[in-house]
């Protein structure tokens, strides 16, 4: 399979005239990337895109192009081909071909060692940065990228109803069937609460393995799930992963740029599960990943305990 995507991406490179020394795999999920190497030109990501529409994918770096209108921060950039597309078809063994598109490399590093308070109140500053520039913006015709709402939540549970025995037995999976339902009465609600503050086109997949460090500067990377959505939604991949202290971090960095109304602790408690298991529907397919599933069960379910409950989990140490 590797082959097969090697095979595209050297193709896809003809479209360009770079003078690329090295060719490197980088990762493969929802899209296939390689690092290119240039002489003099600087580094590259080629990306071969699965089960996205030529529409989207020229949506993504349209949408990148006007956030580096209103916003101070690094982002990455779509790279021109030949004939002045961003996106093409190339090849792919005997299928029908995958579309690719080449992105200007990103510098900086992710933050390996443990993060600095600093740097977490930094990624809530992005964030809001982030989120204010999309308010600012007006979409070009014929803009195209995935909402994420109870539509596609409930789409991401019959994945999970599908693959959950690699890592989950049958009890635990009712535990993520019941804060699924909670989850479903309570997203079809907050339409209310949908204005132009509230909700836009948002990163969509901001954890912590997509913010780079330069100089300090925490930088956003790969925008392939950017789509419309709930701001707090998107707040709340950036702390999932966090301790609660650093979460804490996170929203006064970003209230020192964009302040939340309401019952915006509620709110985002909800859509942290809702990340959470979204993450998990994602995963679980996957081989590679069992082991590591299975790792995060005890504190992944004690927290679907305390939603279910009622209980507060988000700025709490919980019992495991």
């Amino acid at each position: 399979m590797r082959n097969n995507y090697k095979q595209a991406a050297l193709m896809a490179l003809q479209h360009f005239d770079l003078d690329w020394t090295q060719i490197r795999f980088n990762q493969r999920s929802d899209t296939c990337t390689f690092v290119i190497e240039t002489n003099k030109e600087g580094t590259f990501l080629l990306r071969l895109h699965s089960g996205r529409s030529k529409e989207e994918i020229n949506s993504e770096i349209a949408w990148l192009e006007l956030l580096k209108s209103k916003i101070d921060v690094p982002l990455p950039k779509g790279v021109h081909d030949r004939t002045g597309s961003v996106t093409f078809k190339v090849e792919q063994g005997n299928e029908d071909g995958i579309y690719a598109s080449l992105m200007r490399w990103v510098e900086g590093e992710h933050a390996n060692e443990r993060l600095t308070e600093e740097q977490i109140y930094k990624e809530g500053v992005l964030l809001a940065k982030l989120h204010k520039a999309a308010q600012q913006l007006e979409l070009p015709p014929g803009f195209n990228r995935p909402v994420w709402d109870e539509h596609s939540f409930r789409k991401a549970m019959l994945r999970l109803k599908l693959h959950y025995h690699s890592f989950l037995s049958d009890d635990e999976f009712v535990l993520y069937q019941s804060a699924a339902e909670k989850l479903y009465g309570w997203l079809s609600k907050q339409h209310k609460n949908k204005n132009r503050r509230t909700y836009g086109v948002i990163h969509g997949d901001l954890h912590q393995g997509n913010i780079i460090f330069k100089e300090g500067e925490p930088r956003p990377i790969d925008f392939g799930r950017c789509g419309w959505g709930y701001y707090l939604y998107d707040v709340a991949h950036t702390i999932l992963g966090l301790y609660p202290l650093q979460r804490e971090l996170v929203i006064k960095g970003y209230e020192s740029v964009a302040k939340l109304d309401g019952e915006w602790v509620q709110t985002l408690e909800n859509f942290t599960v809702m990340v959470m298991i979204e993450n998990y529907c994602h995963h679980a397919p996957d081989p590679r990943e069992t082991e590591g599933l299975k790792a995060e069960q005890p504190y992944a379910q004690a927290i679907l305990r305390n939603y279910l409950r009622g209980d507060p989990f988000l700025f709490n140490t919980i019992e495991i």
